[in-house]
């Protein structure tokens, strides 16, 4: 959330926090239905990264419930360093916010 931009909501019908840049997903925690604890977070990277970091760790797999080019997903118990996270989650905020034109990007950073 300290991200510029960043917004959160709730999507009750998925069970999960999704963070967005102006509506447009780069994270999301993914709640197990039964317990209601986390189990997942899943992070846009391009493909050929994301497939690369997936073989490198079992805890990290395509995307739950997403596109499995795009999207992956970390187990939250799972043997991942946390600066991988952090590394993800950076990437991932940056993809989706260079998907949107200069002129809106700079909208979005002030």
């Amino acid at each position: 959330m300290s991200k510029k931009a960043v917004c959160k909501d709730f999507k009750a019908e998925w069970n999960w926090d999704r963070y967005m840049i102006d509506g447009k997903i780069f994270a999301a925690v993914c709640y197990d239905d039964a317990t209601q604890k986390a189990k997942f977070l899943t992070f846009k990277l391009e493909p050929a990264e994301g497939e690369f970091i997936r073989s490198q760790y079992t805890d990290i797999i395509p995307g739950y419930y997403m596109n499995k080019t795009h999207w992956n997903s970390v187990v939250i118990d799972g043997n991942i360093p946390d600066e991988l996270v952090k590394e993800m989650l950076d990437k991932s905020y940056n993809l989706v916010l260079k998907s949107f034109s200069k002129k809106r990007q700079a909208e979005l950073l002030k």
